[in-house]
């Protein structure tokens, strides 16, 4: 029913940037929020970002000043720009996506298959 297919990912040197969009398809009614989180081999899945659809963002302590977040509603897509890309920032970034479809207008979560962003020393 839901889709969200990411991409952009690959290898960069550190302090390069790379940016990732998102792109939700399917039997989309609304969506309320779209981001991005990340999992690094052996950590926990994380925050990175976040926006509203009325374009309120959220990040995470460790991204805070060299992320940013957007999105076009009309598109339904999400994008990270990714700058001053560090080797901690080595990670599989998940899409997620808070979407009602059109037949049962409830929101649930949903998520993308990920795409891996490698950051070189």
């Amino acid at each position: 029913q839901v889709q969200l297919v990411e991409s952009g990912g690959g290898l960069v040197q550190a302090g390069g940037s790379l940016r990732l969009s998102c792109a939700a398809s399917g039997s989309i009614f609304s969506i309320t929020t779209m981001g991005w989180y990340r999992q690094a081999p052996g950590k926990q899945r994380e925050l990175v970002a976040t926006i509203t659809s009325d374009r309120r963002t959220n990040y995470g302590d460790s991204v805070k000043g060299r992320f940013t977040i957007s999105g076009d509603n009309a598109k339904n897509m999400v994008y990270l720009q990714m700058n001053t890309l560090k080797p901690e920032d080595t990670a599989v970034y998940y899409c997620n996506a808070m979407i009602a479809t059109v037949t049962a207008r409830l929101y649930h979560n949903y998520w993308g298959r990920g795409t891996q962003v490698t950051v070189s020393s």
